[in-house]
């Protein structure tokens, strides 16, 4: 029982990037100033939903399993490894930046997931929602990346997505069934994704949620870490 539900926690936060895909696929707003404060708006919520999940989940549970040095390591560590994987990939010039940052926030924090769960942490439903709030602005942006950069047609894009959301459950799986016991180690994965998110919401989230002579969007991050904090409160 324990297992269908962490496959089922995982499938579902993951299923929130093709639903983003799929929603930006059939955005069609006016005015067109209407259109824009909204792309910029769930661009903050996204960073609101993730800055929500590294203050409320990832760093307090993993400074509870590991020494102070190690949590700085593995928190810095996360911070230059995402920042090598963007100059990377801006040395590259690939359009798929944004599809990158999100599986490279969903897979550790899949499988911080599936071993909170196997230790009956009320946390892992948390996350689990926090995952689904980050993923779906996450794939909303990344589809309108690769749409903008790329001639894929958008069915393409939203069915890679989809496809993309298998490796949650795999990710949970590996949480839930081998590193449960392993508590510094899972530690130290939530505190190695804090750090990249941390990293990645203020080089390309808030950057691109700011619109000029326009005062809404930054709104969207504060929505997002509210949701994170109402669903911290309703789980705790």
């Amino acid at each position: 029982m324990e297992l269908f539900v962490i496959l089922l926690l995982t499938l579902l936060a993951g299923s929130a990037m093709p639903a983003g895909a799929f929603l930006a696929a059939k955005e069609s707003i006016r005015p067109n100033w209407l259109r824009r404060e909204l792309r910029h708006g769930v661009i903050a919520f996204g960073g609101g939903a993730l800055l929500s999940a590294v203050a409320l989940v990832l760093v307090p549970d993993g400074l509870e399993g590991v020494s102070t040095t190690t949590a700085l390591i593995c928190f810095l560590a996360g911070a230059l490894v995402f920042m090598l994987i963007d100059i990377l990939l801006n040395y590259l010039r690939t359009s798929a930046s944004q599809l990158i940052a999100m599986l490279a926030d969903f897979i550790p924090e899949s499988i911080a997931m599936g071993a909170a769960f196997a230790h009956g942490s009320s946390n892992a439903l948390l996350l689990a929602l926090l995952i689904g709030m980050q993923n779906l602005p996450e794939g909303f942006n990344a589809f309108r990346e690769l749409k903008e950069t790329t001639p894929y047609r958008s069915a393409t894009i939203i069915r890679t997505f989809a496809l993309m959301v298998l490796t949650g459950p795999l990710a949970g799986l590996i949480g839930f069934l081998w590193l449960a016991d392993l508590i510094p180690v899972v530690s130290g994965i939530m505190l190695f994704a804090a750090g990249g998110i941390l990293y990645s919401v203020f080089q390309d989230i808030a950057p691109q949620a700011r619109l000029e002579n326009h005062w809404a969007p930054p709104l969207g991050a504060v929505l997002g870490f509210a949701l994170g904090m109402l669903g911290h409160q309703l789980t705790g």
